[in-house]
């Protein structure tokens, strides 16, 4: 067994190295616009796939080994709950997601760490199981969680006003990451009413990059504030001692205000 003082360097790797994968993936796909790719095959399409999956791999890697069993316990029903919303969403072909909740709530609870474990996790989960596309974009999911663990650091999900300001924030940020994904590995047919709104944009004109970016820019917002709000309503009523389990309190602050999130 790998001493302290060895390990940590290595995990720190692995977190480090994850996330350069994803984000040269993402500059290969964006900047250099690689041909050909209007069915979503082809070399950029196995560059997306694997840098992308490879990249939200190394990062669980990274974190898992931070996460106490409190929360380790916490991440399968966090898992559950993202699948069947998830899966809600695409059988009603809205183009809303709603398949992050689970991730959202355990980076608010137990922090950036715990929130990238949950969202890859969640996804490979899903996409084992259920729906292959949801392992691609585990990526997205990792960021998803590590953006809500500090943006509860931060305090947003302590009023009702700034939790939908914070998760709108948060969908401008994984509509452009995850547009790339869409585009070049499965051709913007990702399921659900995302590939509605995908084929309309390329009938209008849009490239599939385009199509696949303004499709997320214009329903991932929603989708975040409406996942950060719900969220940020149900650690308000979690029981204080619940709360203390994972740290301090993500929605508590000393001074009381009438539009303060109240538990």
């Amino acid at each position: 067994m790998a001493a302290p003082n060895q390990t940590f360097p290595r995990h720190r790797a692995s977190i480090i190295l994850g996330a350069g994968i994803i984000i040269a993936t993402y500059a290969y796909l964006v900047l250099l616009r690689p041909e050909g790719l209007p069915d979503g095959t082809g070399t950029a399409s196995v560059i997306a796939l694997v840098g992308n999956i490879a990249g939200a791999l190394l990062l669980l890697a990274g974190v898992i080994h931070r996460l106490p069993l409190t929360t380790v316990a916490l991440i399968p029903s966090a898992i559950a709950l993202n699948i069947v919303m998830g899966q809600i969403t695409s059988q009603l072909g809205i183009n809303l997601y709603l398949d992050s909740l689970g991730t959202v709530l355990v980076g608010a609870l137990a922090g950036p760490a715990a929130g990238i474990a949950a969202g890859v996790l969640g996804n490979v989960v899903w996409g084992v199981t259920l729906a292959p596309v949801a392992t691609a974009f585990a990526s997205v999911a990792a960021l998803t969680g590590a953006i809500a663990g500090y943006m509860a650091r931060a305090g947003l999900f302590r009023r009702v006003w700034t939790a939908p300001i914070a998760g709108a924030l948060t969908g401008v940020v994984t509509a452009l990451v995850a547009a790339p994904i869409a585009a070049f590995a499965f051709g913007g047919t990702t399921g659900g009413g995302a590939t509605a709104a995908v084929a309309a944009l390329r009938a209008m004109g849009s490239s599939l990059l385009q199509a696949t970016t303004l499709q997320g820019l214009m329903f991932d917002p929603l989708d975040k504030a409406i996942i950060f709000t719900v969220a940020a309503l149900i650690l308000a009523a979690l029981p204080q001692r619940i709360l203390a389990q994972f740290g301090p309190p993500p929605t508590r602050q000393p001074a009381r205000s009438p539009d303060t999130v109240r538990g």
